[in-house]
Formats: structure tokens, sequence, C-alpha cells
């Protein structure tokens, strides 16, 4: 893997600040469980009501937490006063999603001025066992002198 030198000296605080803002995760339970200069993983419980009606957890659920996955790998390498979108992505779902947790691995692949290739892996858990379900490939964009906040949430 690539060892990536953050643009930002405060990255680490201000990709967590970024995730505690993101509602939608807190609505399904995500919850970053590493984190390193291009690379984030995000993980969440397996809910009833997340599934589809075989039991599954939902495809755009997987997506979802793929892409931020994909987001805040490629937000840890951005400068000051910049903020991810995601401008393109591709999502092979190749497994049912059945396991007691999910977790979404990001890593950069490559990290350019403007745009960033990220790809993730989606593991299903169940105890001790690992399957992979998914797996993205996804290209944000840093979008320079914007904020990565609503102007409320900035006071």
């Amino acid at each position: 893997m690539t060892a990536f030198k953050p643009r930002n000296p405060h990255w680490e605080a201000r990709v967590r600040e970024s995730f505690a803002r993101q509602s939608f995760m807190s609505l399904i339970g995500g919850e970053i469980t590493s984190l390193s200069p291009g690379a984030c993983a995000v993980a969440l419980k397996a809910r009833p009501d997340l599934c589809q009606q075989r039991g599954f957890l939902h495809g755009g659920v997987t997506t979802a937490l793929a892409d931020t996955a994909a987001g805040f790998s490629a937000f840890s390498l951005m400068p000051e006063g910049s903020a991810p979108l995601t401008v393109e992505l591709k999502i092979n779902l190749m497994s049912p999603a059945v396991g007691d947790r999910f977790v979404a691995k990001g890593r950069v692949l490559r990290s350019g001025r403007t745009l960033t290739i990220v790809e993730v892996d989606v593991d299903a858990e169940t105890g001790t066992q690992s399957k992979l379900i998914a797996r993205m490939l996804a290209t944000m964009i840093c979008m320079e002198n914007t904020p990565d906040a609503p102007a409320e949430a900035r006071g």
C-alpha cells in the first residue's frame, strides 16, 4: 500500500468532526473503526430495519457505507478549506449481505490535486468469519475553497 502524506496537518480531527456531522451514518449506526492517511474503515452492526425483504443488508445501505469510507479516505489527504464530493462510483454487490456486522475499508489508489481514486471492500462479519460481499471503485473530487459544513454549522 502506498504511504500518503496528508496536505493538512489537522487531517484526523477534520475527518472525525466531519463524520460526526454526517447524520445518515448516525441514523444507520455507522462508525469509523480505523483511520490513517488515505484509508478509512466504516462499520455498522446488522439491524432488521436496514435490510431488504429477504433479510440481506439493503444494497443502498451497503453502497452508502462504501461511499462514506471512500469519501473519508480521500478527505484525509485534502488540503485545508476543501471538501470531498463523489463524482463517480461503481459497486459490485458480489454476495448476499448476511452477517452480524459490515465493514467498508477504503483505500486511496491515487490522490491527485483535483481527483482522488478510491477502492473499497465491504466485508460481512459473523463471529470470527469474514466474507467479501462488495467492492467499489470511486472517484472523489476535491472542491477547493469549499467549507466541509453548511453555514449554520460553521457559526
